[in-house]
């Protein structure tokens, strides 16, 4: 794993937008930002984009992930096809920084058509800047592992 704080985004062509709003909002807070994601809006499809970034964590090229879509649904299920990530697709504050507390959530998906892009951002600083908790949810967290 790379020293550096590391984060990978991607996004289908439904958040194009704000993938770029968070690569510049985690950069300003000291992140190495990789961005996989199209800069097209012609239709791509999430799972592609979901599996190359889950892909880019669990090679330890990145500490954390961050992808989205149009819900964050999608693009969050083709992430956790891949063994080892722990994505959940957030819509507030309380849930990005549990995510990272309770269950070592080491990617984010969020839905651009579901929050703006203030909440979006404040989603993601609270995702990034949480440590896991450890403790009696390592067992937990374990017993979801493949």
């Amino acid at each position: 794993m790379t020293a550096n704080k590391r984060l990978v985004l991607s996004s289908d062509h439904a958040a194009i937008d704000l993938r770029k709003e968070v690569a510049a909002f985690a950069a300003a807070q000291g992140w190495d930002v990789l961005d996989l994601g199209p800069d097209s809006p012609e239709s791509t499809d999430y799972p592609k984009h979901g599996k190359a970034a889950a892909e880019a964590v669990v090679s330890g090229e990145c500490q954390l992930g961050i992808v989205l879509c149009g819900t964050g649904q999608g693009i969050m299920m083709a992430a956790n096809k891949v063994p080892g990530i722990r994505c959940g697709v957030c819509s507030d504050t309380f849930s990005a920084r549990m995510i990272r507390q309770h269950n070592d959530a080491n990617m984010l998906s969020i839905g651009a058509r579901v929050v703006g892009t203030g909440l979006a951002l404040e989603i993601v600083d609270a995702f990034l800047s949480t440590e896991f908790e450890g403790g009696r949810h390592a067992k937990r967290v374990a017993m979801i592992e493949p």
